[in-house]
């Protein structure tokens, strides 16, 4: 979800870019939701909890783990197969560089970007757009030319994008006071002190937007280390978002909800909780153009960035282990070795390489890293996300039925259509991804309160948190499955982000390399793809400097 949009989009058009395209299919969403269709009798629908494998990740924890009993020999290893280490796996493969191997803990590639189908549509089971891309994410743009999402540019050089890959209108819509409404700022029923803090507000976030440091960097880039270094601005980083808005006399109650669902959307972490820095940076940092494409369009897919994924894959090809469970890495005469249980084969491997790409979080590298010193400030956010199949896309009164639906006030921040790209014009089934971030309770606690759920207890939360704005929805869901993220990303604490910590974090260990995104203190696809890249690129003089 991008709540940034409405920040650039105040007033979109109702027939804009490709809107004829799902007028038809939004048109029959909208009478199903008025009751148009008979409703069904409720029903008992069926589904499981999925999600990363906190039992597998918890023999590293518990330390119940064979010795290794099979050896094996190659040139890097890459620890980790989300976006930072598929990142590096095609950067090595790119340059010539085959003598890798991937190891992975999950049974499938991604990390929190992959995806699921069934016979419905395809769908994400974490992040699931990426915004146009600003001129400073050169290898997200490289990336982006190879796969065809920009096909080319216009005279000016300003991108331009495949449109097939471009989010359809309506793009979002907010369901509060009894109706749905467009984008995400509240405007039903606020008051003109209210709009005068919008007002106040948005001005800022541009002002800040177009702001340049005494280094001529951007007062906040994409990546984050290409920001300004400016006191002016890091210090920002020292207070909550939520001081920072109290100090700057933003009280207006709808407001205070608005910035505080972007801070839980991208973050994973009340207001309280994220750096001012970070919560600003979630306005300010987008710069992206596209020439058929306003500047808050995303690019998605049904199965969000495991759209990605999917192509990604095909660079490490063979040269992935996955359900790898990497218990100890040590460097020692002029090379590493990496010890992981094979899951399925039951008996632990050994592999001497040159040189480790660390692509998983950096609290996993503590406890399997030889020597490494500790990090402080990592603070990581639980999530639960559910995929729900339904008879049909749910409608409401008011706007019509969008790619990003968000309920005012409730501790989920809605769902998306996974079908909303799909152009058929006739009454459809749907799969919707409904996205509830843990962040009223301390990370650790949270997570242990969602494990110990029942699927009985999510499907009836989620049900009843979706029937206030869909009543009767239950009666039409055929299946729920839940999945829960035990760190689900970075959190950026106040702090962190140009704090001491993360900075060391940044060094190398010896030959090991760190590329996951939590090093940058945000976890957005920018930052965990050009770690990985990067990461290949530091990997590749190591190995050659030999």
């Amino acid at each position: 979800m991008n709540g940034v949009r409405a920040f650039l989009e105040w007033s979109r058009q109702n027939c804009t870019r490709r809107a004829f395209l799902l007028a038809g299919a939004g048109s029959v969403a909208a009478l199903a939701g008025l009751g148009f269709f008979a409703r069904k009798p409720a029903r008992r629908f069926t589904g499981k909890i999925l999600g990363a494998s906190a039992v597998v990740g918890h023999l590293l924890r518990d330390g119940k783990i064979p010795a290794s009993t099979e050896n094996v020999r190659t040139g890097i290893v890459i620890v980790g197969g989300g976006i930072a280490g598929l990142a590096a796996a095609r950067q090595l493969a790119r340059t010539g560089f085959d003598d890798f191997l991937l190891l992975e803990l999950e049974e499938q590639l991604g990390g929190n970007s992959c995806s699921g189908r069934n016979a419905v549509s395809a769908y994400p089971w974490g992040a699931h757009y990426v915004p146009l891309q600003n001129p400073e994410t050169k290898e997200v743009i490289e990336l982006f030319e190879d796969l065809g999402v920009i096909t080319g540019y216009d005279g000016e050089g300003v991108p331009i994008y495949n449109e097939f890959h471009l989010c359809a209108d309506p793009e979002e819509r907010l369901f509060l006071h009894g109706q749905w409404q467009e984008d995400l700022v509240p405007q039903i029923g606020v008051s003109e002190r209210d709009r005068e803090q919008y007002r106040r507000f948005f001005a800022a976030m541009d002002e800040f937007r177009s702001a340049v440091g005494s280094d001529r960097r951007p007062a906040f880039a994409i990546p984050i280390d290409e920001s300004s270094r400016d006191e002016e601005f890091r210090k920002l980083d020292q207070i909550s978002m939520a001081h920072w808005m109290a100090g700057n006399g933003f009280d207006s109650a709808p407001l205070r909800w608005y910035v505080n669902y972007c801070c839980r959307d991208d973050y994973g972490a009340e207001m309280n909780d994220t750096s001012a820095w970070a919560g600003i940076h979630y306005f300010a940092s987008r710069r992206g153009k596209g020439t058929n494409a306003g500047e808050a369009t995303v690019v998605t897919w049904p199965e969000g960035n495991g759209w990605i994924v999917d192509r990604l894959r095909e660079w490490p090809g063979t040269r992935v282990r996955s359900s790898a469970v990497v218990f100890q890495i040590e460097q020692s005469n002029g090379g590493v070795t990496v010890d992981y249980y094979d899951v399925t084969r039951r008996h632990s491997v050994r592999v001497a390489a040159e040189a480790v790409v660390f692509a998983a979080p950096r609290f996993v590298a503590s406890r399997v890293v030889r020597d490494l010193p500790p990090a402080a400030g990592f603070v990581y956010s639980p999530w639960m996300v559910a995929n729900l199949t339904l008879d049909y896309l749910p409608g409401g009164e008011g706007a019509p039925p969008a790619w990003d639906n968000v309920l005012y006030g409730s501790d989920s921040l809605g769902y998306v259509v996974a079908t909303h790209q799909d152009l058929h014009p006739f009454p459809q089934r749907t799969v919707i991804t409904y996205y509830l971030p843990l962040s009223g309770k301390e990370p650790a606690i949270a997570r242990h309160e969602a494990l110990a759920r029942s699927w009985e207890d999510w499907a009836s939360l989620i049900v009843n948190d979706l029937e206030r704005a869909h009543p009767g929805l239950g009666s039409q869901i055929a299946h729920l499955d839940v999945w829960l993220w035990g760190h689900g990303m970075i959190r950026p604490v106040p702090g962190f982000i140009w704090g001491e910590e993360r900075q060391r974090a940044l060094n190398p260990h010896g030959r090991v390399v760190f590329a996951h995104s939590d090093m940058s203190g945000i976890s957005i696809f920018e930052e965990a793809y050009t770690r990985g890249v990067q990461a290949a690129r530091e990997i590749l003089r190591v190995v050659q400097r030999a």
